[in-house]
């Protein structure tokens, strides 16, 4: 892949719900994944990409103006406002002679238009073309036409930068629809925190298969730009808000959480890499900045790893790229007890760190309302019904500090933070995590809990799964 002097291109491919190491790249057998294996093949894969944040909308401010999910004000929580007072990237790219567009999922879900935007953060939409798509709960929205519409629109000579933004794999699933496809459940790799039988899964490959379709989209993407002469002008990248749709991860402080998947494509590098260096979602907008020459505006704190992108070598790059913060604070729904769940959490190499500020709140949602901060689905009424650890782990209440051993617990599976050998770590990194929060001006952690309260919740009380399927369908 030779370099091009012209300023690139820019496609950011971002799965609803997709969690790490669901992809043939990272050596899954379960999930077929050809086009981001071949922007890994091609490209750079990382083992260490994360999201502050592992709810939609936060997780997707974040990427968009490069800051903490704590330095966002409203759009710190699920359902909130998107103040425009934070600078977007694709908003400075247009302004620098970028034609900027998006189709399918961008930010949301929440009210930008009250936050003072006219079009989505993501922007201006390309939504035209509809399909049938091969099974229920994949969103008629054709993905790759779209973006083919947005390139036949460009105005000549102008380089582009492009959200295709897929709704899946969110849920709801057509159940059967993974085996139908000729997925097969027994190569799934099940989680330590799950019974391992046939309803998980077979939950667990139709969520595959809505993996798989967005991967398609991608691919035809990729090949569209192979058409035109463009691919190696153009920086793809590919990944995910955060976890997979399941109890005890998407929403939650743990690895499987907010750990996501990461492949980056661009002319103007070597490929053939795996890298080590922690990514986070933030740093996405100051790299697209630096590669088109646009000097990073003071709001965004993200940095730019394009040095790790030009660099040839592979494993740990950059070595002060070494540590994470991770934090959320309410849920996305109003009712009694559902309200909030403030964590913060510090990842390093080795160890995992979270602070749950609430531990007399249930983590997942209340009991009395379905534990609604967990998606709907046949692995987690299996859960619900079992009140055995299946339950205590994805649903039940947590301490006030949890400790894990990464490499050796990827699962998270064994709290270590009362066990005497750990306390000096235990106490370590909950220092460093209290004087990275302090230096970053996390309201939280100066006294000033109370202001994330103030934020304005703009979903449904309800926010019923029926209405939010009918949604969908539209």
């Amino acid at each position: 892949m030779g370099q091009s002097n012209r300023r690139p291109n820019v496609l950011f491919c971002i799965a609803d719900d997709w969690g790490w190491p669901h992809a043939g790249a990272y050596g899954a057998k379960w999930v077929n994944t050809p086009a981001f294996d071949r922007i890994a093949r091609e490209g750079v894969l990382f083992n260490n990409c994360f999201t502050t944040n592992p709810k939609c909308s936060p997780c997707r401010a974040t990427i968009l103006t490069g800051r903490n999910t704590w330095h966002l004000e409203e759009a710190i929580n699920h359902f909130g406002i998107f103040p425009h007072k934070w600078k977007v990237y694709p908003e400075i790219l247009e302004a620098n002679g970028y034609w900027v567009g998006m189709t399918g999922k961008g930010w949301g879900p929440g009210d930008y238009v009250s936050g003072g935007f006219e079009h989505n953060p993501a922007g201006k939409e390309f939504q035209k073309y509809t399909l049938d798509p091969p099974a229920e709960g994949i969103n008629r929205r054709d993905y790759a036409r779209n973006f083919e519409d947005f390139l036949e629109q460009r105005p000549e000579g102008k380089p582009f930068c492009f959200w295709l933004g897929g709704h899946e794999p969110h849920r709801f699933y057509e159940d059967g629809s993974g085996a139908r496809h000729g997925l097969d459940p027994a190569k799934v790799e099940v989680p330590k925190f799950y019974p391992d039988n046939g309803i998980v899964r077979n939950d667990m490959i139709d969520y595959a298969f809505e993996v798989q379709w967005f991967d398609s989209h991608v691919g035809k993407a990729l090949d569209k730009l192979e058409q035109m002469g463009e691919l190696d002008n153009t920086i793809v990248v590919m990944s995910s808000d955060h976890g997979m749709p399941f109890p005890r991860v998407k929403g939650q402080i743990y690895e499987d959480g907010f750990h996501i998947p990461l492949a980056i494509r661009w002319g103007g590098m070597r490929g053939g890499r795996v890298v080590d260096d922690f990514i986070n979602v933030r740093d996405f907008g100051p790299t697209y900045l630096e590669m088109a020459g646009i000097t990073q505006p003071d709001t965004m704190t993200g940095k730019s790893f394009l040095n790790v992108l030009k660099s040839n070598k592979a494993g740990w790059v950059d070595e002060s790229r070494d540590v994470m913060l991770i934090g959320k604070e309410r849920h996305d729904l109003g009712r009694p007890d559902d309200a909030g769940y403030p964590v913060r959490a510090i990842r390093t190499k080795d160890f995992l760190y979270v602070r749950n500020y609430a531990p007399d709140s249930w983590p997942a949602g209340n009991p009395e309302t379905g534990y609604r901060n967990v998606d709907d689905s046949p692995t987690k009424r299996l859960i619900e019904r079992s009140f055995d650890k299946f339950y205590r782990l994805s649903l039940g209440k947590r301490p006030p500090e949890e400790l894990y051993r990464v490499q050796s617990d990827p699962d998270c599976m064994e709290n270590v933070a009362n066990d005497p050998e750990f306390w000096k770590v235990k106490s370590e990194l909950r220092a460093r995590m209290e004087e990275m929060l302090r230096q970053e001006g996390d309201p939280r952690t100066l006294g000033h809990a109370e202001v994330f309260e103030t934020y304005r919740y703009v979903g449904g009380r309800g926010h019923s799964y029926d209405a939010w399927l009918e949604n969908q369908k539209e």
